[in-house]
């Protein structure tokens, strides 16, 4: 089926880019290489699948119209398609969907397209998306969930193979419902047994490692969608047979350090990828330094070894990037927020500074709380460190301090609504 459609897709989808990359090839003494998805023809892989699928509808079902769901990246796969096969469509989309994905959805679809934006989550899209399909009589073209969708995304796999001459021995590849692992293991394990394969989830949306821990697709009670390409609630009833047979390693990343990972590819290598193209790359170890709560290296190789990574998408929206670099600094023990209790008096601000912050450390976020009382005032206080190393001397000067200091915990209320 992976052959078919490698055949069905050729002259409509780009042969993307395989690209050699140093830092991470030098951070680990291997050969790594990227599979440049995000240059793809709606910057995702996800077009190999919804095209894969409209392509075969016969004459009656294009008159029907398909229907799909989406967190942004599939839905501009189907766009494409419609506007490509003169077929209508309708994708629905979450609330969490960035506005710079909605944005290429409507221009990629024209008028072909109706985007309709409801629910909290991509589950909540699908549900609604299928309740569409069945009423109209359209027919769903599933994210993942497909056999030719899952066959579509499975050509990334057969083409990194024939641009590399070789088979390598690590193939990482980003996870969500588990559609591009299924293919391309469906296909690799046909003809490369011998390859490692290695999906990768982000650890607040890991529905392909609770469905393998369950014997079976399984819903998660939380979902952190921030890895929005990414944060399936439920892996797919078709995509999870073919991964469990595989033998797949399926391994989660925490979400800072996808946002390390980001910044990464984009400062060193001129890469702008979003959370999810993100994943597989930041899978490598070894890592940059990781704070306190981190995943530790979660994919290490052979030296000398030949791993080649999917940078899946790089439908990023710019106004992410500050939120980016928080989760990553967070992520790296280098930002820390505090309650401070400064006694209302002159010089209280001047003191702190000089006693308890470090020569490198710097405030970046300075906020007073609801004074409660005359002598004293709540300020919340936010510490930036040059390294992740320098925060137990800091924690040392603060118990030494004369205003009362409390620690913003990462699990506190207050916590999440500074991210």
């Amino acid at each position: 089926m992976v052959d078919a459609a490698s055949r069905r897709l050729a002259g409509v989808v780009s042969t993307t880019p395989l690209e050699r990359n140093t830092r991470l090839s030098e951070a680990l003494g291997a050969q790594v290489w990227l599979k440049r998805e995000d240059l793809q023809t709606v910057r995702s892989y996800k077009v190999r699948g919804a095209y894969n699928l409209i392509a075969q509808l016969d004459d009656d079902a294009r008159a029907a119209g398909v229907v799909a769901a989406s967190a942004g990246n599939h839905a501009q796969g189907v766009a494409y398609a419609c506007a490509a096969l003169g077929v209508r469509g309708r994708v629905y989309l979450p609330r969490t969907t960035p506005r710079q994905k909605r944005d290429r959805i409507a221009v990629l679809g024209g008028k072909m397209t109706e985007i309709i934006v409801g629910g909290d989550s991509y589950d909540e899209a699908a549900a609604a998306a299928a309740a569409d399909a069945a009423a109209a009589g359209a027919t769903l073209v599933p994210a993942f969930d497909d056999t030719r969708t899952i066959a579509g995304q499975g050509t990334v796999a057969r083409e990194i193979i024939a641009q590399l001459g070789f088979a390598p021995d690590v193939l990482v590849f980003p996870v969500g419902g588990g559609g591009l692992l299924a293919g391309a293991v469906a296909w690799i394990g046909q003809r490369y047994p011998e390859v490692r394969v290695v999906g990768v989830e982000p650890a607040g949306a890991a529905c392909v490692t609770a469905a393998l821990a369950a014997g079976g697709p399984v819903s998660l009670p939380e979902l952190d969608t921030f890895v929005d390409g990414a944060a399936v609630r439920r892996a797919g009833d078709v995509t999870f047979p073919l991964i469990a047979a595989s033998g797949a390693e399926v391994m989660t990343v925490a979400e800072g350090r996808v946002c390390s990972e980001m910044l990464a590819l984009y400062q060193s290598d001129g890469i702008i990828a979003e959370p999810a193209g993100a994943l597989a790359t930041a899978a490598l170890g070894p890592a940059r330094p990781a704070g306190r709560g981190a995943v530790p290296d979660v994919v290490t190789v052979a030296p000398g070894a030949t791993v080649v990574c999917v940078v899946s998408g790089g439908n990023n929206d710019v106004s992410r990037y500050a939120e980016v670099v928080e989760r990553a600094l967070i992520h790296e023990g280098r930002k820390h927020y505090f309650l401070v209790d400064f006694p209302q008096e002159p010089g209280a601000l001047r003191r702190f500074l000089d006693e308890v912050l470090g020569p490198d450390d710097d405030i970046t976020l300075f906020e007073y709380v609801k004074r409660s009382n005359r002598e004293t005032g709540p300020a919340l206080v936010g510490i930036e460190l040059s390294r992740p190393q320098d925060l137990p001397a800091l924690l040392a000067r603060m118990e030494q301090a004369p205003p009362t200091i409390e620690r913003v915990d990462a699990s506190s209320t207050l916590f999440r609504f500074l991210l």
